[in-house]
């Protein structure tokens, strides 16, 4: 039988288990796609520790995962787009990536470029639908400036990419180990920590006049501080934030969660124009420490899990 990621209840890492289920059978309009990579995220490790019950309930036994990239094992019976053995790339809304097999509606579907590696294409969907989204809340255009926190991160140095690439400045918040990254994706590295305002002033001399914020922990409070307008800010970790200062946006995947720009995204790395760095990857048995790894906060891009 085939294995998938599961909890069957709220708590930390130990209580991921990996067990066997039946293999999914697919609807009229979706198709059952072997895994071959699966990107884990740190909203996934909120839903586990149940940090987001009220927005996002789990129903027990619950699975897990929504990114995903593989090879199309069968199809429903009114599916035309797609056909056994077509490599694709795309998402479920059913918490249910991190296994073998897993059935997907086929609007959430792509084909695979063939020069996007299997660990690349199933990392893609969060955290590139998240950073597209991002950009775009915060109007970005030529000669604009924008911080962005976290730039390292699965999201961050998605959207650092997307703002240099719409003609920005992009100043990048990150450890001193990611610096010569940033530098080589056209980025201005600042570390973060006390003193960032000054050292934000220091490396641009100009205004700042847009704030992406995918870290959290005081960050909203910082581009306030900095002159940037609520309008233009957007954060993806710190809602009790923007609630305090109202007019700033909290747009995420939801805001850009569909197969165009999944489609658009994967076209982007297949030309160069975008990069996804993978950290690292683990069999689908070590899902444990992928999110041990995941949850210290400091990989440059992302974690997988290959089936």
């Amino acid at each position: 039988m085939p294995l998938a990621v599961q909890f069957d209840e709220y708590g930390d890492i130990d209580v991921l288990n990996v067990v066997e289920v039946a293999r999914p059978v697919p609807g009229p309009l979706q198709a059952v796609v072997k895994v071959m990579a699966a990107s884990i995220n740190p909203g996934e490790a909120n839903i586990r520790k149940g940090l987001l019950h009220t927005m996002w309930p789990a129903t027990f036994p619950s699975g897990q995962g929504s990114d995903l990239a593989g090879i199309v094992a069968e199809v429903g019976t009114e599916v035309t787009g797609f056909a056994v053995g077509d490599e694709v790339l795309g998402f479920v809304d059913t918490r249910g990536s991190h296994a073998e097999f897993v059935v997907v509606d086929v609007d959430n579907l792509v084909a695979r470029p063939p020069t996007v590696p299997w660990e690349v294409a199933g990392s893609l969907f969060v955290v590139g639908t998240t950073a597209y989204a991002t950009v775009r809340a915060v109007g970005l255009s030529q000669g604009d400036t924008v911080v962005v926190s976290g730039a390292a991160g699965g999201v961050g140095s998605l959207a650092v990419q997307l703002a240099v690439d719409a003609g920005a400045t992009v100043i990048g918040l990150a450890s001193d180990a990611h610096h010569d990254w940033l530098v080589s994706h056209g980025v201005i590295p600042v570390v973060y920590g006390d003193g960032v305002s000054q050292r934000i002033t220091k490396a641009h001399d100009g205004p700042v006049d847009a704030f992406i914020d995918t870290f959290g922990g005081g960050y909203v409070k910082l581009a306030i501080d900095l002159g940037v307008s609520p309008a233009r800010i957007d954060t993806i970790a710190d809602r009790a934030a923007a609630q305090e200062y109202g007019g700033v946006k909290t747009d995420g995947s939801a805001a850009a969660a569909n197969a165009d720009v999944l489609a658009e995204l994967a076209g982007m790395i297949a030309e160069g124009r975008l990069e996804i760095p993978v950290a690292k990857t683990y069999p689908l048995a070590e899902v444990r420490e992928a999110y041990r790894e995941l949850e210290q906060r400091h990989t440059l891009g992302k974690i997988v899990l290959e089936p």
